[in-house]
């Protein structure tokens, strides 16, 4: 009922344009529609392929990641950047339920079993301290509201400050991430999911799915709102 209320009250308005939001989201028919889609993914690292390239990419072929798939619907471009962007650097939190929500739709659509729970890739706590949140759990809470799923955020933890990834390419990134993060509490489950907003190389996600092999987690999926294109 409070919830009807708050529909009532408060209808959703789209994020990108004001326009009335459509299907119960802060987001228009219209503007949904431009979101840029990753339609033909690696089926491990969702990288965009072109069509004349096999459905799992060459790296992943020669050196296959520790996770077993990244599911990422959309590409890191107009205007799914700018909504990263501004809940990650602005501290719009609103964007976080749209960014989880679409996140989530898509994945309970596909019909496939679900992880037992969802592990956000976790910030240093001086991170935190200094951006308020962590955007990475504001949208694994979202996203797992349409399918039930549990959200641990106390699982993993990130045991030293490292960088950030931005500023950092290739080889580097890897070497930035070896050993930040540590298994904090017992991870029971078999099958689980990661989630983070953007993946660009996958370091980051590689590094904390070789500390879940290494915990005895049988299969790792790795949900992103985005997939960050190949450069040129």
């Amino acid at each position: 009922m409070l919830n009807n209320l708050l529909f009532r009250l408060f209808p959703p308005t789209c994020l990108l344009c004001g326009a009335p939001g459509d299907a119960g989201q802060d987001l228009c028919a219209g503007c949904r529609a431009d979101l840029p889609v990753n339609d033909r993914p690696c089926r491990r690292c969702a990288l965009p392929l072109p069509a004349t390239v096999s459905l799992i990419c060459g790296q992943c072929q020669q050196e296959p990641p520790a996770f077993d798939r990244i599911i990422a619907p959309f590409l890191y471009q107009p205007p799914m950047d700018y909504l990263i962007k501004a809940l990650k650097f602005q501290g719009r939190l609103a964007f976080a339920r749209l960014l989880g929500g679409l996140l989530g739709r898509m994945i309970a659509e596909r019909g496939e079993p679900p992880p037992e729970c969802l592990l956000p890739v976790p910030l240093h706590p001086s991170r935190l301290r200094e951006r308020g949140f962590n955007q990475a759990l504001e949208i694994a809470r979202s996203a797992a509201r349409p399918a039930g799923l549990t959200v641990r955020s106390d699982s993993l933890r990130r045991i030293r400050a490292t960088t950030p990834q931005t500023q950092l390419a290739g080889e580097a990134r890897r070497h930035n991430v070896r050993g930040a993060f540590a298994v904090y509490r017992p991870i029971t489950a078999r099958h689980v999911a990661i989630v983070d907003d953007v993946v660009t190389t996958g370091s980051t996600i590689n590094e904390l799915a070789r500390l879940l092999r290494t915990a005895g987690v049988a299969e790792i999926e790795v949900w992103a709102c985005a997939r960050t294109p190949p450069r040129g």
